[in-house]
């Protein structure tokens, strides 16, 4: 009788569990992604990349005291030192994963393999292999390699990242802390985050399980198809990773294959988001639009006729609703395109044609929400996102959101999560104030820096080179 009534049990509990019904839904554990067979089909096209680099001794004891001069027996004595303790500099070696995407090519992040001496990829199998830069993309963070192989190589097939939904089951496959083919899975928790890495921000946030080590690996839909590569993980945080889309890369790959670098659309606007308040006072309906707060001389936008104060609603026939779009769209703009701008100037929507030109390096893109300068600091206004990603107890202010591996800024202390307070003692509250600090200093000059880290504050300083 005992065993009847546990056999009634047990089919009452798969019924359950079989079909779970919420109104207007029916989830079905047939649903679910076999994670088991994804993992044995998935990993061999993951690989592990471990790099090394040479760092020289950097010069720390006059970039935080400031010049002295040659006859300063103190700084004589310091760099003595250092140059007996590590006379050629030392070997800094790291961790990241990528995938093979096809003919030996991998995909992984640009921090990744940044400034790498020697690269080294490592298959599921353990065949390990010495691989090349074919491509950079500093802006994007993305990274192509190349290793030769006679046989052929297990490839990632790679997927849509505009249909994926939030919510969707995802699996992501990589090397966290040197622990190799590594599966965690989660879901899609959001898209289109912007996070202030820089001007082409559209990540994919997801709560599978990230961390260091993760850069530069797959994320995979139920489908086995490469949605995002896995980039960004949020200090002290938990369940909160993002990742590029599969799709921004997919567009820039044949680029990177030919020229090994990535040419880029130039409208020549600086832009910010249309607030609410804002909005009201152009006369427009809602917040949707890109809001030129200045046109710089001699650029397509200011040969089209492009003004400061008008919102641009629709480029190439694709309507604005975010700022950062509008970045978006002018970078995979091939130059030399006319293209036609929908603009709202005086409470009348307007019409003008621009030539897209081609972005120079050093030149800024579209955007008005980060800035990276000379020191190798990228800094951006702070949002509310941005208070989540570095759990900041301060709402506004400039945040240092990236820095460069070899940068002055790394050099002297800064990291990701300072908020700038003041420059040579000048308060800096926006990016205006910022750039315009930054700009006044010339090579040679110490330029201070007043930070809030937590809760606490601190100054640093760097010598620009």
């Amino acid at each position: 009788m005992r065993r009847v009534a546990v056999c009634i049990l047990s089919v009452l509990q798969a019924a359950i569990l079989a079909t779970i019904v919420i109104p207007g839904t029916t989830w079905a554990m047939e649903s679910l992604p076999d994670f088991v067979e994804l993992a044995k089909r998935l990993k061999p096209s993951v690989v592990n990349i471990s790099t090394a680099k040479t760092v020289k001794p950097q010069r720390q004891f006059q970039r935080h005291f400031g010049n002295h001069s040659t006859n300063d027996p103190f700084q004589d004595f310091f760099e003595r030192y250092l140059d007996e303790m590590h006379p050629r500099g030392y070997k800094q070696r790291s961790l990241g994963s990528g995938f093979i995407i096809d003919g030996g090519y991998i995909l992984t992040n640009n921090h990744v393999v940044d400034g790498a001496d020697e690269i080294m990829v490592k298959m599921a199998d353990n065949r390990e292999f010495k691989a090349e830069i074919k491509g950079r993309d500093e802006r994007l963070d993305l990274a192509l390699l190349k290793i030769n192989a006679k046989e052929t190589l297990p490839t990632a097939q790679l997927g849509d990242s505009d249909a994926i939904q939030v919510g969707e089951w995802v699996m992501a496959i990589g090397n966290p802390f040197g622990l190799a083919e590594t599966v965690t899975a989660g879901i899609i928790s959001a898209k289109g985050r912007v996070i202030g890495s820089g001007p082409y921000d559209d990540y994919i946030q997801t709560d599978a399980s990230i961390n260091p080590g993760n850069s530069g690996g797959p994320l995979f839909n139920s489908h086995g198809e490469v949605v995002g590569i896995n980039t960004v993980i949020v200090a002290g945080g938990q369940g909160i990773g993002f990742a590029i889309p599969i799709n921004l890369a997919k567009s820039i790959i044949p680029q990177l294959k030919e020229s090994g670098k990535v040419t880029r659309g130039w409208l020549g606007v600086s832009i910010q988001q249309v607030t609410a308040e804002l909005a009201k006072s152009f006369g427009l309906g809602s917040e949707k639009g890109a809001l030129v707060s200045g046109v710089l001389p001699g650029s397509p936008a200011e040969k089209g006729g492009l003004k400061t104060g008008d919102i641009i609603l629709e480029f190439d026939g694709k309507k604005i609703q975010e700022t950062s779009e509008l970045s978006r769209m002018v970078a995979a703009t091939s130059v030399n395109k006319k293209v036609t701008v929908t603009i709202l100037r005086d409470g009348r929507e307007q019409k003008v044609t621009v030539v897209i030109d081609r972005l120079k390096d050093g030149v800024k893109e579209e955007q008005g929400e980060a800035v990276q300068d000379k020191l190798g600091l990228t800094v951006s206004e702070l949002t509310k996102e941005l208070v989540e990603r570095f759990q900041l107890k301060e709402s506004t202010g400039v945040v240092v959101t990236d820095l460069k591996s070899d940068g002055l800024a790394q050099e002297s202390s800064i990291v990701e999560g300072d908020i700038i307070k003041e420059i040579d003692g000048r308060p800096i509250a926006t990016l205006k104030d910022y750039e315009k600090a930054v700009a006044d200093h010339k090579k040679g000059q110490i330029i201070r820096f007043f930070l809030k880290r937590g809760g606490n504050s601190l100054y640093v300083a760097a010598t620009l080179d």
